[in-house]
């Protein structure tokens, strides 16, 4: 099921969506950032006797109102490595988590807000919008996930909440070319309070936010209280480091 309010209609006249070839902007397109603000409830439907899903402690966010006063979390030191050219996203993977699961493209709906992966052979795969950077450009790449459902419990961004920071995140893209990126931080905001700016707008080093739902599940509204974010980095690819041959 899909959960939609009406904040998160988006208002048409402010949103600039790039064309399909490659983006072309700097700027989030507003699409996201207003969608943000009810913190992304299209994602996550559940019961409240599910198994609960692992999360960060809750972050209280700058107000949608104010969000240019939340400085966005700082990248931990890492290498920097070089943007890649746009290039659609096919795969994601963390080990630190065990996840491994198709990326499909999504959009907007015909009334402004995002599209989720709808119940069918999409729908445990991870979604990028299509308005945010490519994975491996200058940007900010978008990439969100069911956190579970109430017919088959889990969903790929399940154990998102129990990423930490340096794990390394790997986005296999059409182009045969990988994004590698370091998780800086993981957080949890109430969807209330979310900071949209932090979470949406561009980064001049390629980033990565990736998003789902979080916190107590109101079996009233059908709602989860919260998102899980995490923010990551675009870091070199790890060095595989082979075992020395020995000798007679």
């Amino acid at each position: 099921m899909i959960l939609r309010t009406a904040a998160a209609r988006l208002h048409t006249a402010q949103t600039a969506l790039r064309p399909a070839a490659g983006r072309q902007d700097h700027a989030v397109p507003a699409a996201a950032a207003t969608l943000a603000i009810t913190g992304a409830s299209i994602i996550a439907f559940t019961l409240a006797a599910q198994r609960h899903a692992p999360q960060p402690p809750l972050t209280v966010g700058a107000p949608p109102q104010a969000p240019a006063a939340t400085p966005a979390p700082g990248p931990i030191a890492t290498p920097s490595a070089s943007p890649l050219p746009y290039a659609v996203p096919a795969r994601i993977e963390i080990p630190a988590i065990k996840l491994s699961a198709a990326i499909i493209a999504l959009g907007l709906n015909d009334d402004g807000t995002l599209q989720a992966p709808q119940p069918g052979p999409d729908y445990d795969k991870a979604a990028w919008y299509t308005g945010s950077a490519a994975p491996g450009q200058p940007g900010t790449a978008i990439i969100e996930g069911h956190l579970d459902s109430a017919r088959n419990g889990p969903s790929v961004f399940y154990r998102l909440g129990a990423t930490r920071p340096g794990d390394l995140i790997t986005i296999t893209r059409t182009d045969h070319q990988k994004a590698t990126y370091r998780l800086d931080t993981i957080r949890r905001y109430p969807k209330t309070a979310f900071p949209t700016d932090t979470v949406f707008r561009d980064t001049d080093p390629p980033s990565l936010r990736l998003i789902t739902c979080g916190g107590r599940f109101n079996t009233r509204t059908h709602h989860y209280t919260d998102n899980t974010v995490a923010f990551a980095t675009l870091t070199p690819p790890p060095t595989r480091h082979h075992r020395p041959e020995l000798t007679a």
